[in-house]
């Protein structure tokens, strides 16, 4: 970590304020390398990645601390199942649209008659013995007590009678250089600080408490129920590759056990109370030989990694014939049940290998569970997973093995005005953007699909096999989520600047737009009622971006000019109505706002029109949006405020927003936290942090 700037290829090739730091410790800075799909795959890359109930905010029982039952919001009950009943129109959560903020400001904002408050923040100790945070005095020992680093996928699980809850979080990556009040003074020292940044990334688990429903929540220390996931942590494979050659390593002989989780960004929430997470951005952890067309498609080469781990763990250099097959153990859906801090999580080979930025598990009609993730690459695929075996209500142990074993399938897009797409986003004369798709099959009935390549080279090398089938290439697929009142599903492509520049994929009816900075919105209508199908239609809801500075933007009809600017869609979720709310990463570098959280209406004169709810401090990412409004209540994980900054020189000060030349009040300090926020009604009282 020293020098970092050194490490940023990124530095001045970024727009408006997008921040190349960002882009090195979380993607490995992915844009200034060649595209890993090289595939001559039609292009049309805009993915689902559903994370079924986590948004729909079904609540599950807590077991010891909480009472054994399922809390249900918004879903009439059927836990993951698409309900068929009232379409979204306003919404129970009444506010007056936000203005949107300018990137160089640093503030929280919220609607006129709503608060807000941290339920926790990176740091704040989570078991009895851990430490207060101190950030003169970081250690491993202390941050494995504590919350960890940079929350994404976030889920609050209820009790029945609203007084109890879990929160579940991921932890994405760190940033070395606001994490710190000095540079480490010797080898010892940045030693030490490798192993703080592998005890703060994974997961967290904290038992949540307030004295009523519709009160903010604080977290209880030292809860029975909480738990740290980290670099540490033991998980068990499952599915094919689960003994394979292609997981052995001299640590794990028998390929059926991995330490530790890496890049978890997005996730969900099955229908059977456990949590699912996406490894994302592994690749940049490990160094290997790069030579192979496998590393070249998953964007694994021969240099220093920027975390550094290969210089003190042996299994991230994976050049040699002891760990080669490291980097085989990590892109997978991870599975965690949050009831039980024992038990060891699942890392499910059957879905696949790849940069999933989650998964989001539906129940469809004949009782198979199915689920949807996207693939977050430029240019590359969306993919759909069906179970082999039935959901059984009530049977938590035998659901929690319906992601070991089924069909895997990878989608092809086709519109139906294509000789009308010139890359300018102009509507076609049909007046959508729209048309229908098929479900590949990857490895059908316990067998691979793709010639050449067995089910378990289909399943480490997942990527080459979608590229065989002949799947449609996308803009960045994020967040995917199915919407349980409407049964349709929603794909959040965040952008693909490299669209029609210079790799030879134009535009097309599905990513219409060159230079697609601003990013759009894909709805998927599955054959009714049949989640399980092979075919499917699709449509655009919006193209984003700021009307009043770009014209390149649909919102299925609703006058632009009356939309609050929204640019880079990225985590997805839905109020008990059926409306979608979004989450935004990467407004500031495109329309020159701060990222924020915005309501959209999807049915009759409301379908398509844009509010925004929340805006983000400075530099920071909008994360795992929840939407409780049957009780007023949202929530959403700001992830790295102020990373453009320094710790000599910090661009935030979120959440306390100490400013430079003020004393921090007890608790405070003068550097940015990432933190988990709760929005509430003023009236609403005040949550209890940190409760004991």
């Amino acid at each position: 970590m020293n020098d970092l700037k050194k490490l940023l290829p990124m530095l001045g090739h970024t727009r408006g304020k997008r921040s190349a730091v960002t882009c090195m410790l979380k993607c490995d800075s992915a844009c200034s390398k060649a595209v890993c799909n090289t595939s001559t795959n039609s292009y049309f890359r805009d993915i689902v990645s559903t994370e079924f109930s986590r948004r729909s905010a079904m609540g599950i029982g807590l077991a010891g601390v909480l009472s054994a039952a399922v809390m249900v919001s918004g879903n009439d009950g059927k836990g993951g199942q698409y309900d068929g009943g009232s379409k979204g129109q306003g919404g129970k959560l009444a506010f007056e649209p936000i203005k949107a903020v300018n990137a160089a400001v640093d503030t929280f904002d919220v609607p006129k008659g709503y608060s807000w408050q941290p339920i926790i923040r990176w740091g704040d100790p989570i078991f009895k013995d851990a430490p207060d945070f101190d950030f003169a005095n970081q250690t491993p020992a202390a941050q494995a007590g504590q919350f960890g680093y940079n929350n994404d996928y976030t889920e609050i699980l209820r009790q029945p009678n609203g007084k109890k809850g879990l929160l579940v979080c991921n932890h994405e990556y760190v940033n070395p250089q606001i994490m710190f009040p000095a540079a480490p003074a010797n080898d010892a020292e940045k030693a030490q600080r490798r192993n703080i940044f592998r005890n703060a990334v994974g997961m967290s688990v904290v038992e949540l408490e307030r004295d009523k429903k519709g009160q903010p929540w604080g977290y209880v220390r030292g809860g029975q129920l909480n738990r740290r996931i980290t670099m540490d942590t033991k998980f068990e494979l499952t599915g094919p590759l689960a003994g394979s050659d292609f997981v052995k390593t001299v640590a794990d002989r028998e390929g059926r056990f991995v330490l530790g989780t890496l890049g978890n960004c997005a996730g969900g929430t099955t229908p059977w109370g456990t949590i699912l997470s996406g490894e994302e951005n592994f690749n940049g952890f490990f160094r290997t030989n790069g030579s192979s067309a496998e590393d070249r498609r998953y964007g694994l080469g021969n240099a220093a990694t920027g975390m550094g781990w290969e210089l003190d763990d042996p299994r991230f250099d994976a050049r040699g014939a002891d760990y080669r097959n490291e980097p085989n153990r990590f892109g997978y859906i991870v599975e965690i049940d949050p009831e039980d801090p024992n038990a060891v999580p699942k890392k499910h080979t059957s879905l696949g290998r790849f940069k999933h930025e989650g998964a989001n598990v539906i129940i469809a009609d004949n009782g198979k569970v199915v689920a949807y993730s996207g693939d977050d690459e430029r240019f590359d695929y969306l993919y759909k997973f069906v179970s082999k075996d039935k959901y059984k209500k009530n049977d938590k142990a035998h659901n929690m093995t319906l992601l070991s074993e089924g069909d895997l399938y990878v989608a092809q897009f086709a519109g139906n005005s294509a000789a009308e797409i010139d890359g300018s986003g102009t509507v076609p004369a049909d007046g959508a953007f729209d048309g229908s798709g098929v479900w590949l099959p990857l490895v059908v009935n316990g067998k691979s699909a793709i010639s050449g390549m067995s089910i378990q080279e289909v399943l480490v090398y997942t990527r080459l096999a979608a590229d065989k089938a002949g799947a449609t290439k996308m803009d960045r697929c994020e967040d995917v989520e199915p919407n349980l009142k409407t049964g349709k599903v929603y794909v959040a492509c965040t952008n693909n600047t490299k669209r029609g520049v210079g790799s030879g994929a134009v535009a097309d009816e599905a990513n219409p737009r060159t230079e697609n900075r601003d990013g759009h919105v894909v709805e998927i209508t599955e054959r009714r009622n049949d989640a399980t199908a092979t075919t499917f239609n699709w449509n655009l809801l919006m193209l984003c971006g700021d009307p009043a500075k770009n014209t390149e933007t649909y919102f299925s009809g609703f006058p632009a000019s009356k939309v609050s600017p929204i640019s880079c869609p990225d985590n997805l979720a839905f109020d008990t109505q059926g409306n979608l709310w979004i989450s935004t990463d990467g407004a500031p570098s495109t329309i020159g706002y701060n990222d924020g959280l915005f309501k959209v209406g999807l049915e009759g004169r409301n379908r398509g029109n844009v509010e925004q709810f929340a805006s983000m401090p400075r530099n920071a990412e909008t994360c795992g949006p929840i939407i409780h409004d049957d009780e007023s209540m949202v929530y959403v994980a700001v992830q790295h405020p102020g990373e453009d900054g320094t710790y000599a020189a910090h661009t935030s000060f979120f959440p306390d927003f100490v400013a430079e030349g003020t004393t921090p009040k007890r608790g405070q300090v003068r550097a940015p936290r990432p933190s988990v926020v709760q929005i509430f009604p003023k009236d609403s009282g005040k949550g209890n942090h940190g409760k004991n």
